[in-house]
């Protein structure tokens, strides 16, 4: 994560536009004109090694030959030539560079390092940041910037589009011109050996002048990396995705089901989600998006009044929106009177409201006057076939003062062409959101749903009373570290199950058996009737072999079973060696449902969490969700009720319930296990039975890796950090010390509500009753990658806390303290302030900063104890600054 100079990649003072020659066709040309007509305010120096004049402008004949150090550098030369451009620019003073042109993964030298690498040791030593190689540039209008080649200028505006395509790039930029829509960044990532998506929303998450992100993804390199500055970004403003590479090339066999069921695509998507972004499938989509969020107006709701001039165009808007899970807004009686009073007796008496093809002026007023007032409608849908009773123009011109100002989002739909072309651009003029087609400005209603939805997801704050699970993770990993001993990938089931058991995930009752005589003696401890299973390395899928007996009622059916099931497996899998069998009482749950529970490795965004539909049909129902863990009680709701499944678990036409907090419990536990054990590769929990009584866990399988050495946590999201939990005494009184959790949203409040008045002015600067629940929200679900808040518990209620927010670069932090007003002056101000400290230096953080008024004298004495250099500023507060390494 590193925003370090992306100021000078953005908001330059000088620009060098390195290989400008006069050639037809030379690149650097091309992007010299560009920002000569971009209107860049500041010095703009072209070079060459052959000196010349281009356009009027000298060539200087090298880096050296430059006035000064340019802020920016564009380099429009030959791969090999790169490196020792950034070595020189870096060693000049220069900050950031763009490489705009291909070939780097070429080797310097037979056998060395890529010219890529190459170029990024060049820059290292300089900190000088490079956006490329293999893109178009860059373009800020705002301040005249066009640092690309792309085929024109952009319009200033305020979203934001960053994107791996540069071909993508151009047609985008040619579009939103067309449409009259503007950026603050438009920007080419290219390869992405330096400066990437990451960077980029931390950088646009905190610019004032981007009110929305647009992204086009090929690919993430850095997943934790990617997903903390989303988040970031994503809770300060919209981010819209489009991701190419949605289907797979082709089906391919998969050793266990999790595996073949958690498709990298699907597991995108769920990082879309946790990151509280909105994904559109396609192209349109993308520029419908940048259409709806450059005119969006407050979000109140989901339900959407559709007014239309034509009822075919208002069923198949209703249609889209029913198909896309939207909600159409039911319209009460009084609603329905005043449409009445204003509209022929053969409208459509509903929504859609057809307000008839022969509708004057008027009538379109009168409606969405009624519409806009109506409290059921959160939004308006406004569409217009044209007709040759009046011309569009007119009503455009009509409507435009009402729907201008209006109180919640209003998107518009003008059908046809060149009749409603006047019509459509005095409502893209006046900010109003249009579109083409019905169910175009539909996908654009659904966008916001999809983003607003996502974002009260964000602000969830779960059962305070949750608890993380108890598990034995020692116990696990002593199984798994004995399998990998032996140079084993798979656990037999017998070790599966132990493994399960230590996470106390509940098991049917299950004996191993060397032979048939002890499956016929193990059948009988257990009490019939039973499952007898093969147990073999080579066989994973036993019911493929015939591997499984199931519902064996005495010791001969177990025996003959035995039998012709080593026969079915030679059979069928000759290559097979089986080691004996596992014999499991036959769980008698027949309303049980049949549920799969695992974890999956995805190639970016590491370990998977899959729920859905189990059974032996799992690929064929296909019902499955997938979610990045680590999760708690209210993600595993959510990932439960995305699968067709998980409305049937709350209980149907007389059908009870299953057991919810057992079946979430369960789910939690394997998150658990996928957070804890890195040597987890794979696991099947299928079928785990859930009903009324509870959840079990039938049959299971569990794959291995060898964690290589120096790898780091695969996890997308860093989990909860457990290890830093510790007891606390001060005086008679035992306190624990620990990171916040989102399930301390009530303790938090409570906190906060019970804190003077006085209290809370110094804490937060200002006199306030309470802390919104957004605000709870994002104090208590943190990302322990960039933040860290500890609390001091006493008891169940919180006594202080002590939180500190990294820049991404991690070297600055931000810190503030709050302790209730009974446990001030004993001492735990300075023991949370302490553990806080001790924590951002384990982390290699540079420096702690804070403020607080001058009358606090409490903190400004705790702040000199510690080292903490204090300084008034003009705004009536006192600067704290702390170093905490060199450098």
């Amino acid at each position: 994560m590193s925003v370090r100079h992306l100021d000078s990649l953005f908001a330059p003072r000088s620009v060098a536009v390195v290989g400008v020659s006069a050639s037809p066709g030379n690149l650097g040309a091309i992007v010299l004109r560009n920002l000569r007509a971009g209107g860049f305010a500041g010095p703009v120096w072209a070079v060459n090694r052959r000196a010349t004049e281009v356009d009027g402008v000298p060539v200087l004949a090298g880096v050296d030959a430059l006035p000064e150090a340019p802020e920016l550098a564009v380099l429009c030369t030959p791969a090999a030539t790169v490196p020792g451009l950034v070595e020189a620019l870096g060693r000049k003073g220069t900050r950031a560079a763009i490489v705009l042109g291909a070939g780097m993964q070429a080797p310097v030298e037979p056998g060395g390092p890529t010219l890529e690498q190459a170029m990024l040791d060049a820059a290292r030593p300089h900190l000088l940041r490079v956006l490329g190689p293999n893109c178009i540039g860059a373009l800020v209008p705002g301040i005249g910037l066009n640092a690309s080649f792309a085929p024109g200028q952009a319009q200033a505006g305020q979203l934001a589009f960053v994107t791996q395509s540069g071909a993508l790039a151009t047609a985008m930029l040619d579009w939103a011109n067309a449409q009259g829509i503007g950026f603050s960044h438009f920007v080419s990532l290219g390869d992405s050996a330096d400066v990437d998506f990451g960077d980029v929303l931390d950088y646009l998450a905190s610019d004032s002048g981007t009110r929305a992100i647009l992204l086009y993804v090929e690919s993430v390199k850095h997943a934790r990396k990617f997903m903390s500055a989303a988040r970031a970004a994503a809770r300060n403003k919209p981010l819209i995705v489009v991701k190419a590479g949605r289907a797979p090339e082709g089906a391919r066999a998969a050793a266990s089901h999790t595996r073949a069921l958690a498709g990298s695509d699907a597991v995108f998507d769920a990082a879309v989600r946790r990151a509280g972004m909105v994904r559109v499938d396609t192209l349109g989509a993308l520029f419908d998006a940048a259409q709806t969020l450059a005119h969006v107006r407050r979000w109140r709701g989901e339900r959407l009044a559709i007014i239309t001039n034509g009822g075919g165009a208002g069923v198949l808007a209703a249609d889209a929106l029913a198909l896309g899970g939207g909600q159409l807004a039911s319209l009460g009686e009084e609603t329905l009177a005043k449409l009445d009073a204003v509209l022929p007796a053969n409208w459509s008496h509903g929504n859609p409201v057809d307000i008839v093809g022969d509708a004057p002026v008027e009538r379109y007023t009168q409606a969405l006057s009624v519409l806009l007032q109506a409290d059921e409608v959160d939004g308006v849908l406004f569409m217009h076939a044209p007709t040759a009773i009046v011309p569009a123009a007119r009503i455009a011109e009509a409507c435009v003062p009402l729907l201008r100002d209006a109180p919640r989002p209003v998107l518009s739909s003008w059908l046809g062409g060149s009749s409603v072309e006047e019509a459509r651009a005095a409502f893209s003029a006046a900010g109003l959101a249009s579109y083409t087609t019905p169910e175009r400005a539909v996908d654009g209603w659904l966008q916001l749903v999809q983003y607003h939805r996502h974002q009260a997801a964000l602000l969830q704050l779960p059962d305070a009373q949750a608890r993380l699970p108890a598990v034995d993770a020692r116990a696990a990993r002593e199984v798994v570290r004995q399998a990998l001993a032996r140079g084993r990938e798979w656990l037999d089931e017998t070790e599966a199950r132990q493994v399960l058991e230590a996470y106390g995930v509940p098991m049917v009752q299950t004996r191993r058996a060397r032979d048939v005589e002890e499956a016929v003696a193990a059948a009988s401890d257990i009490g019939y009737p039973v499952a007898l299973k093969i147990l073999s390395p080579q066989v994973l899928h036993k019911s493929d072999v015939g591997g499984v007996a199931l519902h064996l009622g005495s010791g001969e059916e177990v025996r003959v079973a035995a039998v012709r099931m080593r026969q079915r497996v030679a059979r069928l899998s000759p290559q097979a060696s089986v080691t004996g069998f596992t014999v499991q009482a036959m769980a008698q749950r027949p309303r049980a449902h049949e549920l799969i529970v695992g974890v999956a490795e995805d190639a970016v965004f590491g370990p998977v969490l899959l729920f859905g539909a189990g059974g032996t049909a799992v690929e064929v129902r296909k019902d499955r969700a997938v979610a990045l863990p680590p999760l708690n009680e209210a993600l595993v709701r959510d990932l439960v009720a995305r699968t067709q499944v998980g409305p049937l678990l709350a209980g149907y036409r007389g059908e009870p319930g299953v057991d919810q907090g057992a079946l979430v419990q369960a789910v939690l536990r394997v998150s658990q296990m996928a957070c804890d054990l890195a040597e987890l590769a794979e696991l099947d929990i299928n079928p785990l039975l859930a009903d009324a009584q509870g959840v079990l866990a039938l049959d299971a399988r569990i794959r291995l890796r060898r964690p290589v050495a120096g790898e780091g946590s695969r996890l997308a999201l860093r989990p909860y950090p457990s290890e830093l939990e510790q007891p606390l005494v001060l005086g008679d009184r035992r306190l624990t010390l620990r990171p916040i959790r989102p399930e301390d949203g009530t303790r938090l409040q409570a906190f906060y509500a019970e804190a003077t008045p006085a209290d809370m002015r110094l804490r937060f600067f200002l006199a306030r009753r309470e802390v919104p629940r957004s605000e709870l929200a994002r104090y208590c679900q943190i990302d322990y990658e960039r933040e860290m808040t500890f609390v001091a518990l006493d008891g169940d209620r919180i006594a202080g806390e002590a939180r500190a927010i990294c820049d991404p670069d991690n070297e600055v932090a931000e810190f503030a303290v709050q302790v209730a007003s009974d446990w001030q002056k004993r001492g735990l101000g300075r023991a949370l302030l302490e553990k806080l400290l001790a924590y951002l230096r384990s982390r290699g953080t540079r420096a702690v900063k804070g403020e607080c008024l001058q009358e606090n004298g409490g903190m400004l004495a705790l702040a000199r104890s510690l080292g903490f250099t204090t300084r008034p500023t003009p705004e009536g507060t006192v600067s704290l600054q702390l170093p905490l390494r060199a450098g």
